[in-house]
Order: structure tokens, then sequence, then C-alpha cells
């Protein structure tokens, strides 16, 4: 049985690329591992087993253990994620990049970074985020479009498996695009209406690229759902939090009101960010509004 991995899935078609051919092979799911598997599914980057048919297509037999997995976008076995936001058009809400923040975390990937893009549309581009650098999260600050933090960001992406990931009109196509390797993606612009990017990439797909890595495009979003975050995980998600999760008078405690809290204590003191604990109350009522309305379709 040959293996492989999934570079690109669409219209329930899986493009595998199998040591030793220079072409993708087509792939559908076996039946009866499609209904074993329906809540996992098959993803990007996945490592399958598979099977050849007479008309030269495969099917897939098993999903291989994965390393990682990133629910949203959906990728597989990553080894880093870049996190693109823009300095300007669109402007940076600290919220969303939190929640893309706590997504990225809650998969387990150790490198995360984040890659500041359009610094030429902003004059104090480079002081932004410095609360971010300071928890440990490398900021690459760059321009597609005038080429200025390009090569650092190259030196980051050789021989790894990447997603870009990001809402819409930060320009990750551009900043795609700009790396070279024939990279040839669609572009699209802000909407001066909704100042919101409009999508310019369909699916998410495994582009080869220097040193036998892989940079993924994935479509571009804004909506983050966190719904299967567990709520007591989620301080974890915050690195900076880590160090005085033990020293809260109450065992559990949420870090939202119960009195005695070093975490609360720590952000009145300035050692954690009050823009990073803000958000971590939004993430955490959101969560907690979630579990608590799958509990109660749970009782219906």
């Amino acid at each position: 049985m040959l293996q492989g991995q999934v570079i690109k899935a669409y219209n329930s078609f899986f493009y595998v690329q199998v040591p030793g051919r220079l072409d993708l092979l087509s792939c559908k799911l076996r039946g009866r591992f499609k209904k074993a598997r329906r809540s996992l599914g098959v993803v990007p980057g996945d490592r399958v087993s598979l099977s050849l048919l007479e008309d030269g297509t495969g099917v897939i037999e098993e999903i291989l253990p994965r390393t990682h997995l990133l629910l949203r976008p959906a990728i597989a076995n990553l080894t880093q994620v870049v996190l693109t936001f823009a300095a300007a058009q669109p402007e940076l809400h600290p919220l969303l990049l939190n929640r893309f923040l706590v997504l990225a975390e809650q998969s387990g990937i150790e490198k995360i970074l984040i890659c500041l893009n359009k610094l030429d549309l902003r004059a104090d581009a480079g002081m932004m985020l410095a609360e971010y650098e300071a928890i440990g999260y490398p900021v690459l600050r760059v321009a597609a479009q005038t080429g200025e933090g390009m090569a650092v960001l190259k030196s980051h992406l050789a021989g790894e498996i990447t997603v870009f990931a990001g809402p819409s009109g930060v320009g990750k196509t551009s900043l795609l695009n700009a790396l070279g390797e024939g990279l040839a993606l669609t572009t699209g612009h802000v909407s001066e209406k909704i100042k919101r990017g409009r999508h310019t990439t369909r699916v998410a797909e495994l582009l080869p690229y220097s040193r036998g890595g892989y940079i993924v495009d994935t479509p571009g979003f804004s909506a983050v759902e966190l719904a299967d975050v567990d709520i007591a995980e989620l301080p974890g998600f915050f690195p900076e939090f880590r160090p005085y999760l033990r020293g809260c008078r109450f065992t559990p405690c949420s870090h939202t009101h119960e009195p005695h809290c070093a975490i609360k204590e720590a952000v009145m003191a300035g050692s954690i960010s009050r823009e990073r604990y803000e958000s971590y109350l939004a993430i955490h009522t959101e969560v907690e509004a979630s579990q608590q309305l799958a509990k109660k379709k749970e009782y219906r």
C-alpha cells in the first residue's frame, strides 16, 4: 500500500503527493473508511495510506497519526503558523488577533509567528504589537508591496510546513506572491464600503517551498469559531498567564470575578497587558455561552 501527503481537497477529491511521482494523485475515500472517520475528515497536510485503482486514480484507506491539527483553517501536520494582519487597511483589531492566537495555541503548534503586513501604510507600524513580542511571539513587520522585511520572513519559512492565516484583506496572498518560488496566486482588494478584504483564495492548498517545505494559503475569514475550546484550558492558551495560574486563592479559578486572583493582580500590577486580559474576558464569555448552548441542545 502506498503512502503520501494530501496537498489539496476539492469537491470530495483529494490530491495526494506520493514519493516518486511528479504529478498529484487524484483520490477518493473508501466508503467504509468515510463512514468510520466522518467526524475527523481528511484535510490538507494529512499523511495517508492509499491503494491504486486500474484507472490510475487512488483510494484513501487510512489517515496516519497526526502531529498537529489546526481546526480552522483545517490543516494537519504543519510545523508553524504565521498569523497575518495589516498595519492599516483594514485596521488591526486586538480581539480578533487574540482569537487567532488562542486557536493556534489550542492546536499545540510550537512555532507561532505574527506577521504585520502593509508596514508602508502607517508611520508608527514599527512600534505596533510590541507587547506581543514581550510575551514571546515573534513579530515580523513587512511590506509586500515594497519588499521591506521580506528577507526575514523568507528565512522563517524554509523547510517548514507553514500556514498563513488571518482575516481577509490583510495581504496574505500578496505576501505569498512576493516570496517568489513560483507562488503566483490571485489577489483581491479591500472593499471601500465595508473595509474588509474580498476572499480570493477558495481552497486550502499546500504549495511547495524552499528546502522541502510547504506554504499553505487559506481562504481569508474574520470569524474564528472557538466553540471547541475547553474553558478550563483557556487560561493556558495565554502564555503570560501561565506563571500565575497556581497563585490564585480559589481552585478552580476562572480569573474573571474571583477575589485574590493572581491573574487579576498581575494585570493591576502591569505584568499582564490589560488589552490581553480584556480579550481573555471576551473570549471566556463567548466560550462559556457556546458551552451552555450546547448543553441545552443535549437536553432537548
